[in-house]
């Protein structure tokens, strides 16, 4: 087995984990990892397509550059995701102590 099929096939493997993850689970925080580790599972996909080009045993910049670009992207969505989850399952303002507005 070469390098590239075990990549794809680890690839493969996080992204069907991913998806199972995140569709059996309610909490928000686990849907958001879950949808991390399918995202991380396609860039590694991406990585394997691209090393498996050439004979000169060559990456294919492109994909490598889309990959770098995903993990940027990853880590944005990640944090951004964080804040909503934070915002939906955070204390009410009527929850506070001192909020009396009535």
């Amino acid at each position: 087995m070469s390098a590239v099929m075990l990549y794809l096939l680890l690839g493969t493997v996080l992204a069907v984990a991913g998806t199972v993850r995140m569709l059996l689970v309610r909490d928000l925080l686990a849907r958001l990892i879950a949808m991390n580790v399918v995202g991380i599972g396609s860039l590694v996909i991406l990585l394997a397509l691209g090393a498996r080009g050439g004979a000169d045993d060559a990456t294919d910049p492109v994909l490598s550059a889309l990959v770098i670009t995903g993990l940027v992207i990853t880590v944005a969505f990640t944090g951004f995701g964080a804040v909503l989850i934070r915002r939906i399952e955070g204390p009410r303002p009527s929850d506070r102590d001192g909020g009396d507005r009535g």
